[in-house]
């Protein structure tokens, strides 16, 4: 090679910052005995509502678009779990964390990757941050849900989540169908932007499967990661491409294209995106209609989503720009006050249906 020759690799990096590995952080924050309560028995949970060993309650996950306020998300999950104790014979309720957030250009990409929200993307503090908040919401007895981006950050947090999505941005994303394979939870894959549920079945189907693909261990390292498959998985109706797909007729036909997978609740829907035309508002509506098909006698209906906060609406977050305390700053939400009379409601019609008490056959 010629001495004049120039670099040929990172000619576009900047930095490359070691990373504290995920053990380090585990030991500093480690897993209480009632997180680990907490995450097993709602693991155990919706496995059993997923292959239908518990046919008769509906799985809600709900909670912010995102968390950027600990102390917001902390207060939320207080409310969440005085609502979840009280619905508890018709709901299974998990949290929304939401700690990590795709972007179709540009924009706040979550708390772990800009956790003090001034776009100096300290991630190192935003693992850490996560594993926090999710510990401390998970010893409330409030177990979490989040999606899963980037394939790294499990090996810091996915002790302390009870159910994952892929998200629609991702799910033609081999790499995150071989992550999905090895996740410790269940996993609910969304269809995709544009409505296409082919490309979620092909990710649901390849996640069953065994994998092997590059990822790092508990100490930080490259490693070659193998999976076993993950069978506990489900897909998530999100609308597409401007249309929602949550009436009696799309609902019927994933339920009847996920029927090879042999999974006797395989479908949820997103009460928000395309399903509620982009509208908070409207998710109401749409958890209403879902509802009505489930205790009409639709089982193949897992439960809903629901973007949900303190207050409603949302705000622009700008750097430097002072945040309205329990307001999203990424997708629209529904207000505390609206969730909890929906949920009461939805438990009250899973019960007077008689779905919520156990058949005596």
């Amino acid at each position: 090679m010629l001495d004049n020759t120039p670099p040929l690799d990172n000619c576009r990096v900047l930095e490359a910052t070691p990373l504290v590995a995920p053990a380090t952080i585990k030991s500093q924050l480690p897993l209480s005995t009632t997180a680990a309560r907490t995450v097993w028995h709602a693991r155990q949970g919706i496995r059993d509502l997923i292959h239908g060993r518990d046919p008769h309650r509906l799985l809600v996950i709900v909670g912010p678009c995102s968390i950027h306020d600990p102390q917001a998300a902390y207060e939320y999950a207080h409310r969440l779990k005085a609502l979840a104790d009280q619905t508890q014979e018709e709901l299974l309720i998990i949290m929304r964390a939401y700690t990590e957030k795709p972007r179709t250009t540009v924009g706040w990409k979550g708390l772990i990757n800009d956790p003090h929200l001034d776009g100096s993307c300290d991630i190192a503090e935003g693992l850490r941050l996560a594993r926090e908040i999710l510990l401390t919401i998970n010893d409330l007895g409030m177990p979490c849900a989040t999606e899963v981006l980037d394939p790294v950050t499990p090996q810091y947090l996915s002790d302390l989540v009870s159910w994952a999505a892929i998200g629609a941005r991702t799910i033609e994303s081999q790499t995150h169908r071989e992550m999905a394979s090895g996740l410790s939870m269940p996993v609910g894959f969304k269809n995709g932007t544009d409505g296409r549920l082919s490309i979620a079945m092909n990710a649901i189907v390849s996640a069953r499967h065994p994998h092997s693909f590059l990822g790092v261990n508990q100490e930080g390292q490259t490693a070659v990661i193998k999976t076993t498959g993950n069978p506990d998985r489900h897909l998530v109706l999100r609308g597409g491409g401007g249309q929602p797909n949550y009436d009696e007729a799309s609902v019927n036909h994933a339920i009847t294209l996920m029927a090879e997978e042999h999974i006797a609740r395989p479908v949820m829907v997103d009460c928000s995106h395309d399903n509620s035309q982009k509208d908070h508002t409207r998710q109401g509506a749409v958890a209403q209609e879902v509802v009505r098909q489930f205790t009409a006698g639709q089982r193949g209906i897992l439960g809903i989503m629901l973007e949900s906060h303190l207050h409603a609406g949302k705000q622009t977050w700008q750097e430097g720009c002072t945040l309205r305390y329990g307001v999203s700053i990424t997708d629209a939400c529904i207000g505390w006050e609206e969730t909890a009379a929906l949920l009461l409601d939805i438990a009250g019609q899973v019960r007077a249906a008689g779905v919520g008490q156990p058949s005596l056959v």
